[in-house]
């Protein structure tokens, strides 16, 4: 796929070694992949992370892959992906439910922007269960979250909910 461009969008509230593994992938299929972080989702309530912040963490967990770069957007996605000559759209899938929302969201993406591709990888048997929700929830209880997000990551998760 020479001279392609994806486009990997979420909140990324905050980046596990999940997203990290579908990004990587992403990065060995396309030239250039985007890591679009959506500044203010709408599906989910306040983020705990700015989306500054958000795409910091991301630059530096990926800064070992030179054909990947954040971005923050606060835009349609598929006007994100124009803006960036993207071809594609790329969304992990750990479960049906993930499939559910997803199918979803590529109808109607189809239906605007029908130059652009989705293209969906499974997520890795070892992050099947993972999510920045769930990665949340543990850090709140104090639970140990080293092995599932960047160590940058796990320190300032501390951090903010010490706070």
């Amino acid at each position: 796929m020479s001279g392609r461009t994806a486009i990997c969008p979420g909140s990324y509230d905050p980046v596990t070694n999940g997203h990290l593994d579908i990004i990587g992938r992403a990065a060995r299929i396309f030239d250039r992949v985007i890591v679009g972080v959506v500044n203010q989702p709408l599906r989910k309530q306040a983020t705990l992370f700015t989306a500054e912040e958000r795409a910091g963490f991301i630059e530096r967990a990926t800064a070992d892959m030179p054909n990947v770069e954040a971005q923050v957007f606060s835009t349609l996605l598929v006007d994100f992906a124009r803006e960036n000559d993207a071809t594609t759209i790329v969304k992990g899938l750990r479960a049906i439910s993930d499939f559910e929302y997803e199918f979803e969201m590529n109808q109607l993406n189809r239906k605007l922007a029908p130059e652009i591709e989705s293209a969906f990888v499974m997520a890795s048997a070892e992050y099947s269960f993972l999510s920045s929700t769930g990665v949340k929830e543990l850090a709140t209880f104090g639970g140990d979250v080293g092995d599932l997000v960047p160590a940058e990551v796990a320190v300032a998760l501390r951090e903010r909910i010490e706070r």
